[in-house]
């Protein structure tokens, strides 16, 4: 079963458009979604979830359709985003009480052992909590009410590499059932190299890729040599093509590899985020 499926998403603003976005999530598996600040990638969760209204398109979640179900589909997702504040001079515990009302399968079973594994200190004012705490307690909060799908928009920014390793597991412990689905977006493209099973690459509003991480990898080779072997056949082929004193480096499509090997170019298997500077160069 998917447990999202979106097609056709648009959002028109005047400097900006998400045009058809589409892509789906099956049971069991993590997605990323990347892209650089400005791509859409906030636009299209929010939209996704009806806190931005959509333009044209279709969102299903966990079978429903958006928003014709949307308090149903509230009480499966959880959901985190950036820059969202709960009241400054709450304690945390108060926060929480009157949060969990809207939920119906609240558990505060789940809440109280994220809570200790975060080493969230309830009796806290929700200001005093750093950046990074702010976070663990919004995923926290978005996972104890039992929901299918989690969407997080950004949800390792501002932890340590140790916390995000942490939360990174937690992830993984969350869709191993295989009834279980997660859909992030980051900038973080080594957290995804960990737990992604999909990658879908958003660039100027439009899906630029959906498709399994190791494929969308695989679908480029990195490439360097001398300026000397640069050719204008080559050099048409070269993604975000970077020249200096030593010659040059970029990534190519892996159908070109032929034409790599021809010019006597060094080739390696790029990153996610070697793939992502790249992409954004060009």
């Amino acid at each position: 079963m998917n447990l999202i499926e979106v097609k056709g998403l648009c959002k028109n603003f005047e400097s900006f458009k998400l045009q058809n976005v589409s892509f789906s999530l099956e049971q069991g598996f993590i997605m990323g979604f990347i892209g650089r600040n400005g791509a859409g990638k906030s636009t299209t969760l929010k939209t996704m979830l009806n806190l931005m209204k959509s333009d044209g398109g279709e969102v299903k979640l966990c079978g429903l359709s958006m928003p014709m179900d949307e308090i149903e589909i509230k009480n499966q997702v959880g959901y985190v985003f950036g820059g969202v504040d709960f009241y400054p001079e709450a304690k945390i515990r108060s926060i929480t009480e009157i949060t969990k009302a809207f939920y119906r399968e609240w558990n505060e079973e789940l809440y109280n052992s994220l809570c200790e594994r975060f080493e969230i200190d309830q009796n806290k004012k929700f200001k005093q909590l750093s950046a990074g705490m702010k976070v663990k307690y919004s995923v926290a909060v978005a996972m104890s009410h039992n929901p299918k799908l989690l969407i997080l928009d950004e949800p390792t920014s501002g932890l340590d590499p140790a916390a995000r390793d942490d939360l990174v597991l937690l992830f993984q412990e969350f869709i191993e059932d295989g009834e279980h689905s997660i859909l992030f977006s980051t900038h973080i493209t080594s957290d995804l190299e960990k737990c992604a099973d999909y990658i879908t690459y958003i660039k100027e509003g439009k899906i630029l890729a959906s498709t399994e991480r190791d494929a969308f990898r695989e679908s480029y080779i990195a490439v360097a040599g001398k300026k000397d072997q640069l050719t204008s056949e080559a050099e048409g082929k070269i993604i975000g093509l970077h020249t200096h004193q030593l010659g040059f480096e970029g990534i190519m499509k892996t159908e070109d590899k032929a034409l790599a090997e021809k010019g006597g170019f060094e080739i390696s298997c790029p990153s996610l985020e070697d793939i992502m500077i790249h992409i954004e160069r060009r």
